[in-house]
């Protein structure tokens, strides 16, 4: 923490990037700022709300990057989060590109489904919400007009030619201003002046009908019933034919709201919706979300509509607008009210999971007879014939687990090497003298994976530390589900009549089992590598970990070049150390 003040004291008035780190030096949140000092020194001065407490508890340390502007702060910014996928920033990880309908420019033209654009190629309407309602769209544009169909031009005449739904250009020879009324009536479709073509359509089902062609007038009427459907989804339209987001958000002290509803050639063609938590100003959580959301379309669009933003930085990086038409400005709000009610289901959501975990914790309660349930601290000991045992230990509180106080042990090689509760004596041992040293809480309740001979050994292990803190075993049937609690004096606690703690227990002990066993299983890998790599000039523990961490496995290791070490970091002295030991012993 000392550190940390003086890095603070010397922080500059400037605009930047900030990334925050935890203990593993792991980067965990991303910011930018307009000036660096107050900005990050905000974090570790007055009270904050419970989410951003629990972000600055794991700071450890944090580094900066200046910037020229706060524009290029907030690009910078942008791409450090795609790059590092830091824990509390939002993430937006699907990028998108959505289908377009293309009216080709060929001398005899066609109509495409595609993703790539390239304005040299046609004319592009879209994007479309998926690619069902692009081929869709399609399907009926190339069912109700004669243009070509195939991608290469056949020396024969097709069975759309004969169906009078291509003018056969490779029969006749067919002049590029024929096809200048199809393309325009297609391109009237495309931009949502759909009723037009229908007209157009009901005027030639009438002819049909009159000179009896009855199978023609058929193909027509259904043509007409499938526009019309598409017509009743696109019931919200803007006359102008731009292609607009209408983006606007909600919020209350944890979380933000964000719908975006997207018009393309006038029509609300898809809405999306995010909910996320925020740890700044909501209004900068807004826009660092349209940063990260337009950096990732491929398209941006015309305009992108969002309610007042005081800050004009991302105006300079895309088209935004305050609305001032009535229109519009209805459109925000109904952007606005469909935020805040995703926000308030999400909440109630919330509320009833709360619900949930505070009847499986009274329950539990009531099954040990013991006042409190707040913080539980669950074991697990795991290993493979006495070799690379470890100890696992999770917390859970108030019924959630709380992984940065997770802890891994060690375990040295004992006596009986194949007694798991001489092995969960050692850890309890360690876990709680520790605690009583520094004089830390201890947990209302601990759980061990296992029956009466694992709550035994615990009990035993904090009476001799003259600690008194109820113990339970978490016993599992013969398909190593869970299936009952056995309590401090041994007797078995069936779950059924409590099925809300029956899945909190179920939870717990997946959770440790499985914090336990990856723990284990790294151990094991990093022996065997290790092992291995002993004796090399020029690698110690430092360089086995960068190893270990790039390459994955002893294989990759072995398998690796000269080159592909000397990338990783080590000098080209090392690197061939390596490479030759592992040729010379093959």
């Amino acid at each position: 923490m000392e550190m940390l003040k003086r890095k603070l004291n010397l922080l500059p008035t400037k605009p930047g990037v900030y990334l925050m780190k935890d203990s593993s030096d792991k980067i965990i949140y991303i910011g930018k700022a307009k000036v660096l000092k107050n900005r990050v020194r905000s974090y570790f001065t007055g009270s904050h709300d419970q989410k951003t407490q629990k972000l600055v508890s794991q700071i450890h340390d944090f580094e900066y990057i200046l910037t020229s502007s706060e524009v290029e702060a907030l690009l910078l910014e942008c791409n450090l989060i795609k790059k590092y996928n830091p824990q509390y920033n939002i993430m937006l990880k699907d990028d998108k590109t959505y289908p377009y309908l293309l009216i080709t420019s060929e001398k005899h033209p066609r109509i495409v489904v595609t993703r790539k654009i390239n304005k040299k190629t046609g004319k592009y309407f879209g994007p479309y919400p998926n690619a069902t309602a692009a081929r869709e769209a399609a399907r009926l544009l190339n069912r109700l007009l004669p243009l070509r169909k195939c991608n290469n031009i056949p020396g024969k005449s097709c069975l759309y030619y004969h169906l009078g739904q291509c003018l056969g250009p490779c029969i006749n020879t067919i002049h590029p201003e024929e096809y200048s009324d199809t393309i325009e009536k297609a391109s009237n479709f495309l931009r949502g002046n759909q009723k037009s073509v229908i007209a157009w359509l009901e005027e030639r089902m009438g002819r049909a009908a009159e000179s009896l062609q009855f199978e023609a007038a058929k193909e027509y009427r259904d043509l007409i019933s499938d526009l019309k459907k598409i017509s009743e989804k696109q019931n919200i339209t803007l006359n102008d034919f731009r292609n607009r987001d209408i983006v606007s958000y909600a919020f209350d002290q944890n979380l933000i709201s964000i719908q975006v509803f997207s018009f393309r050639q006038g029509m609300l063609v898809t809405r999306e919706g995010f909910i996320f938590p925020y740890y700044t100003e909501p209004e900068e959580g807004f826009i660092s979300f349209l940063v990260q959301y337009y950096s990732n379309n491929s398209i941006i669009p015309d305009e992108i509509c969002t309610p007042e933003i005081s800050s004009s930085s991302i105006q300079d990086l895309l088209p935004l607008t305050v609305p001032k038409r009535a229109k519009i400005k209805e459109l925000i709000d109904l952007a606005t009210s469909n935020a805040e009610i995703s926000l308030k289901e999400k909440i109630e959501l919330e509320g009833e999971k709360i619900e949930e975990l505070e009847f499986a914790l009274e329950g539990l309660q009531e099954l040990l007879n013991i006042r409190s349930t707040q913080v539980i601290e669950a074991f697990d000991i795991s290993g493979l014939s006495g070799t690379n045992v470890v100890g696992g230990m999770v917390q859970f509180v108030y019924g959630k687990p709380s992984r940065s106080n997770y802890r891994k042990y060690n375990i040295p090689v004992l006596e009986n090497n194949n007694d798991d509760t001489a092995y969960l004596k050692h850890v309890i041992s360690r876990r709680y003298t520790r605690l009583k040293q520094e004089q830390s809480p201890l947990p209302d309740l601990i759980l061990v994976d296992g029956g009466k001979g694992q709550v035994k050994a615990v009990r035993t292990s904090l009476k001799e530390l003259q600690l008194n803190i109820p113990v339970a075993g978490m016993v599992k049937n013969e398909k190593h589900e869970t299936r009952s609690l056995v309590s401090s004096n041994g007797r078995e606690l069936i779950l059924d009549l409590k099925p809300e703690t029956f899945r909190l227990i179920q939870r717990i002990q997946d959770e440790v089992h499985r914090f336990a066993i990856t723990f284990h299983r790294q151990q094991r890998l990093k022996n065997m590598i290790s092992s291995e790599l002993d004796g090399i000039p020029g690698v110690g523990p430092k360089r086995k970990r960068l190893l270990l961490r790039h390459f994955q496995s002893l294989e990759g290791i072995k398998n690796a070049s000269v080159d592909e070490l000397i990338k990783i970091g080590l000098p080209l002295g090392t690197a061939n150390e390596i490479f030759n030991f592992f040729r010379n012993s093959k």
